[in-house]
């Protein structure tokens, strides 16, 4: 056999293995296909793993890695880097009263599913003024209670005054 066609069947056989292999554990194609935009709400269930030691008969200690799916459910800030391999987007909660921010790498393996919820019609690609905003409400609200309160104690204040300018 000539060198010439035995190159030529490696190569071609080289190339079928390429086309067939996975390099990643994600589905490519269906993340570029999401269809979510800032503004939405969105559950990313993200795996999280777990060390957990076993000890043996013969007192060895084996360490085993679980993994288990945790949902982080909140609104897209920004997307960033459109499907690019570095592609990323912020989702932002509130839990506790305290806001949360994370950003997922679009592509991430520890990224199971991402579910959209609901869709919002945003004016901006961006929307990090929603966490100054996010402020402010609070702001107003704890300044309503505490105003609130101020009222009744000083209503029961002038009460006690009023009683005391009776009796004399």
């Amino acid at each position: 056999m000539p060198l010439e066609k035995f190159y030529a069947k490696v190569s071609a056989m080289t190339a079928n293995k390429i086309n067939t292999m996975k390099f990643s554990p994600v589905d490519l194609d269906a993340r570029k296909k999401l269809d979510f935009k800032a503004g939405d709400t969105i559950r990313v269930w993200s795996k999280i793993a777990e060390e957990k030691s076993n000890t043996k008969a013969n007192k060895k200690i084996e360490k085993v890695i679980k993994f288990r799916l945790q949902a982080f459910e909140g609104i897209v800030l920004a997307r960033k880097h459109g499907a690019e391999s570095g592609a990323t987007f912020t989702v932002r909660k509130i839990a506790s009263g305290v806001g949360v921010e994370r950003i997922f790498p679009l592509y991430s393996p520890n990224i199971d599913k991402i579910e959209v919820i609901k869709k919002a019609n945003a004016g901006r690609s961006k929307l990090y003024y929603i966490r100054t905003k996010a402020v402010k409400d609070v702001r107003k609200k704890l300044r309503s209670v505490a105003h609130s309160q101020m009222e009744s104690v000083d209503e029961e204040n002038v009460k006690d005054e009023v009683e005391i300018s009776k009796e004399e």
